[in-house]
């Protein structure tokens, strides 16, 4: 049999109380990449199953002591763990309408008639195996629908995070125009509608990479030549800090061809926390980085609460929060877990230093 793509085995359960059938059976049966378990008895079958969470097919006598093959699929079918595995059930005996449907009731998926038709029992087994390992796939087919709607989620949450920080800067501006607009002079009014021109500007370009994203997988979404120090210039811009925060940013910061949304995406929500938390009077934020060989090392450092040492590693983790929450803020535990799988997408890592009360610096890792 041919099963291109697939390297698992196709185990197969032989039950039957006499060792010859079973000898016979796998000799009739044996093809590269299948495995036989055999069993004496429906006690002995059912031990090898429960052992065995990889059974694709069951050949099942229906005449055996003690336990009969009724009973043995009667059970299997009551377990959530067992009930989908394929029996066939091999008997000698009447083969009448009433009986057959009996087996059939009891989990039966298939009946051969000894003595065995070589040829026919070969087919209806090479048939089964391919539906195994069809379901196998249609199953991880699945995982993977989830795990992509998953990470859709995820996105969207992050894409709705990212815009509000202009969009609450461009409300901001026309919010004090329409208390200033008699006494505004016209150079700071010049100035105002530079801002909101660059806001916008920036949010239709986030938009454009986020349509771009949406409609590509990962390995093509465009790459582009990005100046990291002009990228993290634009974004504190746009971020809007308040007056009493100072945000250094290293100068000759590097030049990389990467994706450029995702990297605006981490330094935006670094800068952004690092603003919303901070609870100094005179806050400080500094960004730079350090050449680390094949990656570059970029950090967001604060002098904010800081974290506890027992917060650092648990943070990154989906719903887990830290201890420093902004004044009227809540925090939902989520966007530094997105920002770990952003950057671990990247083939990067990241994560955080800090002192209670002293501040703290985030990290991470970008592949050049």
């Amino acid at each position: 049999m041919n099963n291109k793509g697939v390297t698992q085995s196709f185990t197969i359960l032989l039950v039957d109380d006499r060792e010859e059938n079973l000898i016979s059976l796998e000799d009739m049966l044996e093809m590269p990449g299948r495995v036989f378990l055999k069993a004496n008895s429906g006690n002995d079958a059912l031990r090898l199953i429960m052992k065995n969470p990889d059974i694709g097919l069951i050949m099942l006598d229906v005449q055996m002591p003690d336990m009969d093959g009724f009973e043995v699929a009667k059970i299997l079918k009551s377990n959530a763990k067992t009930k989908d595995i394929s029996i066939i059930f091999v008997t000698a005996i009447n083969k009448e309408e009433q009986y057959v449907l009996k087996g059939f009731e009891e989990g039966a998926v298939d009946y051969l008639q000894k003595p065995l038709d070589i040829r026919i029992t070969r087919a209806k087994v090479n048939v089964f195996e391919h539906l195994y390992f069809y379901q196998r796939r249609l199953r991880q087919s699945l995982i993977t629908i989830e795990a992509v709607n998953k990470q859709m989620e995820r996105f969207l949450y992050t894409v709705s995070h990212d815009l509000k920080s202009p969009l609450a800067g461009i409300a901001m501006i026309v919010s004090a125009l329409e208390y200033e607009l008699d006494t505004v002079s016209s150079e700071e009014l010049a100035v105002k509608m530079q801002l909101m021109g660059k806001a916008s500007l920036h949010l239709t370009q986030m938009v454009d990479s986020i349509l771009d994203y949406s409609k590509k997988s990962f390995e093509q979404q465009t790459k582009e030549l990005v100046n990291v120090e002009e990228l993290v210039k634009d974004t504190v811009r746009l971020l809007f800090p308040p007056t009493h925060i100072e945000i250094r940013v290293q100068d000759n910061l590097p030049s990389l061809v990467t994706r450029k949304l995702k990297l605006q995406q981490v330094f935006q929500n670094l800068i952004s926390n690092a603003i919303k938390f901070n609870n100094r009077r005179e806050g400080l934020i500094e960004i730079g980085y350090t050449d680390a060989g094949a990656q570059y090392r970029f950090f967001v450092k604060d002098n904010g609460p800081g974290i506890k040492d027992n917060d650092e590693d648990r943070i990154f983790g989906l719903f887990k929060t830290g201890q420093a929450v902004a004044q009227g803020e809540t925090s939902t535990g989520i966007g530094l877990n997105l920002l770990k799988v952003i950057v671990e997408e990247q083939g990067g890592r990241i994560w955080a230093e800090s002192e209670e009360d002293k501040g703290s610096t985030f990290f991470f890792d970008w592949a050049k």
